[in-house]
């Protein structure tokens, strides 16, 4: 029914999730960010208890792979679930249930998992990790679009497409990233566009918010239009 990729970011520690799914608004209930925990994406049979089970046994000091069976323990629908992802170590971690509905799998790396389910083939897995392990020139949120939609094109989702996701948490109030495609014939396309405008047009603006080491960003009318042009410039150089 889905499948996605959760990352956790080398260069800054920051924490991601890229998903899609042939169900409407898949980014409401599957991915699951805790700065400074964790970041898992809870799927086929979604159970956004064993998913918040699993960031607060991480937040209490439980391993992952422990805190994600300690999650599903008590629940008598566990093989019909997949759950997995990432911890603020980069340790990476997957269950998917015995009932879940093939195509289905999952693979894990260094501070990465992909895993999905109803899927085209074991290619779409392949494809994502190829294109994960490929791009490490990339920023950390547009590499792992890039990941989700070389999956989409082997097959994604076997029975098409709907909605998208992608979300990335570091260590401030915001998040980096937040963005969703929740009803679309293309969404990890419409995803692609919605994201080159957001980091060409609004990440500028991000840079200008308050943050816990400067709680009062840059507010001044003029001061703050001025940085803006500047990162503008700076990333247009490649800079940013």
């Amino acid at each position: 029914m889905t499948w996605s990729i959760v990352a956790r970011d080398p260069a800054t520690g920051n924490l991601g999730i890229a998903v899609s799914s042939r169900v409407i608004a898949v980014g409401a209930l599957c991915p699951w960010l805790r700065a400074g925990v964790g970041a898992v994406s809870t799927q086929s049979y979604t159970s956004p208890v064993a998913a918040e089970r699993t960031l607060a046994g991480v937040a209490g000091g439980q391993p992952l792979e422990a805190a994600i069976v300690a999650a599903l323990a008590d629940d008598p629908g566990h093989d019909w679930r997949q759950i997995h992802g990432v911890d603020a170590a980069g340790h990476a971690r997957a269950h998917t249930g015995a009932s879940c509905i093939a195509w289905c799998g999952h693979w894990t790396g260094d501070a990465v998992s992909v895993a999905g389910n109803m899927l085209a083939g074991p290619e779409v897995l392949d494809a994502t990790v190829e294109a994960w392990l490929d791009g490490g020139g990339r920023p950390f949120a547009d590499r792992m679009l890039s990941a989700l939609e070389a999956g989409q094109t082997v097959g994604g989702d076997k029975r098409g497409q709907q909605s998208a996701a992608l979300k990335v948490v570091g260590d401030e109030a915001h998040a980096e990233v937040d963005l969703r495609v929740d009803e679309h014939a293309a969404p990890i396309a419409e995803l692609r566009r919605v994201f080159d405008l957001f980091w060409r047009e609004r990440r500028p603006y991000y840079a200008t918010l308050p943050t816990r080491r400067d709680p009062g960003g840059i507010f001044d009318p003029g001061a703050r239009e001025a940085f803006i042009e500047r990162f503008k410039e700076a990333a247009a150089r490649g800079e940013r």
